[in-house]
């Protein structure tokens, strides 16, 4: 069985001093949100093998703090396909993965992660709000063979579940 994990990056920063939008950083709730993700996915044992990111600045730094807060042990990859990407392009970027990877976690936008969340799991509306993780269980050896309608919805994490009372 193969497991993605579609992460969306955490909030980003509008008013930040940025020239294209591929530059624009987290706010410090899209800190915040990565970092406790991080920590979350950790603790409950969802540790990804790789972190395939977009190249944009909030998603990547996205992937770095989950990755450092919850010392995920994982390679970060950093990919331009998955930025401006269709969900076609992403799934090409999945099944490119090698097989020794078990869980993959893919760190990108929306709307793409919406849609390609709903194409893998046969359709429905999945929410990606900022900072949510959605896992997508395949029953597959191979990455070469997740395709539209393949994938079962194992969970949905938003990060404002992690946030205190």
């Amino acid at each position: 069985m193969k497991r993605l994990m579609l992460l969306r990056h955490g909030k980003s920063d509008w008013d930040a001093a940025y020239d294209r939008d591929h530059e624009r950083p987290l706010n410090p709730r899209g800190v915040r949100s990565a970092e406790a993700v991080g920590r979350f996915l950790a603790g409950a044992g969802e540790i990804p093998d790789l972190i395939v990111s977009s190249t944009a600045v909030r998603a990547r730094t996205t992937a770095e703090l989950a990755t450092a807060a919850g010392e995920w042990p994982a390679p970060i990859q950093l990919s331009s396909d998955l930025y401006g990407a269709s969900a076609g392009d992403v799934l090409r970027v999945i099944q490119d993965v090698a097989g020794n990877v078990q869980r993959l976690c893919l760190v990108g936008h929306n709307p793409t992660w919406e849609m390609l969340a709903a194409a893998l799991i046969g359709g429905g509306s999945v929410q990606m709000k900022t900072a949510t993780v959605a896992a997508i269980d395949f029953t597959t050896q191979d990455w070469r063979n997740v395709s539209p309608g393949r994938g079962s919805l194992a969970w949905l994490l938003q990060p404002k579940l992690l946030d205190g009372p």
